[in-house]
């Protein structure tokens, strides 16, 4: 009720759980950044952020430190572009039981994401694709550059889009919209992408931290904490109802990942050949 009573006479909110502080956490992919009540987390990988078991690993470990610390959390990047998705040099190379384990260290970080009770943002500049793109989706909001582009190119290389993709993106742009997504591998530009829903502001390339900030800084002054977990319970709750299961979307992934096609067309995407044209016919239900 403090912050009702506040509200009504107009005074300003004194959110709890402030501190201040300026440190930094380096690995050789992730940083992590603690400003007053933020913690910023910087993919640092390669220019592309490409997805595999150690950056996966760093940013799981990340996340849980900013939640020790920081009242919000922003995911960001210090390269050109946010994340191109998952590694498939690493991908094709995997057994039925490594591939279970990468996609449940993946899902480690989409859940955290999703569930943690504090706000979380995307800043993006760059390719957001594929597993990148689920990333900045299961953030609460999405901050773009203007040069930011997105997208679902799963389907292109012979692979899924399991983890959030097939699941959440119909909820957030309309199930045509998904389908032509998730179906084509089409790419979109950040003003196209907010145009649908999908990213909250664009913004200019030098702007793109300070307008994250912003929100960040907004929810943590302004709005009750305990009611910000709820809602985002309550979002989370009827969102789920009508998503399969993560377990389901696992397995059925790295049956995929391990499929002679998938690792042709891997071999093809990675020397920049031409992809050869498979066949509708041999395609069962």
């Amino acid at each position: 009720m403090e912050h009702v009573k506040l509200y009504l006479m107009n005074k300003k909110f004194s959110p709890p759980n402030i501190f201040k502080c300026s440190f930094q956490i380096t690995s050789m992919t992730v940083e992590l950044e603690f400003e007053d009540k933020l913690a910023w987390i910087f993919l640092n990988d390669s220019e592309m952020n490409l997805l595999n078991r150690k950056l996966l690993k760093e940013i799981s470990e990340a996340l849980s430190k900013a939640d020790e610390k920081a009242d919000a959390m922003i995911i960001a990047t210090k390269t050109k572009n946010f994340c191109a998705g998952a590694d498939v040099k690493e991908l094709k190379s995997l057994s039925f039981e490594e591939a279970i384990k990468w996609f449940e260290n993946y899902l480690d970080v989409i859940r955290f994401l999703r569930s943690v009770g504090k706000p979380t943002i995307a800043a993006v500049r760059g390719y957001c694709v594929a597993g990148g793109n689920e990333i900045a989706m299961a953030c609460d909001f999405v901050v773009a550059s203007k040069n930011a582009k997105f997208g679902q190119p799963e389907v292109r290389v012979g692979s899924t889009a399991m983890g959030l993709g097939v699941q959440l993106l119909p909820l957030i742009v309309g199930e045509k919209r998904a389908r032509e997504l998730l179906l084509t591998g089409k790419i979109l530009s950040a003003e196209e992408a907010y145009r649908i829903g999908l990213v909250n502001r664009v913004v200019e390339d030098e702007e793109l931290e300070k307008s994250a900030k912003e929100i960040a800084m907004d929810i943590i002054e302004n709005c009750s904490p305990q009611a910000f977990r709820v809602i985002k319970s309550g979002l989370n709750f009827w969102t789920e109802l009508s998503m399969i299961n993560y377990e389901v979307a696992r397995d059925l992934t790295s049956l995929v990942w391990l499929s002679g096609e998938f690792r042709e067309r891997c071999e093809e995407f990675l020397s920049k050949k031409k992809f050869r044209p498979r066949d509708f016919l041999g395609i069962t239900r």
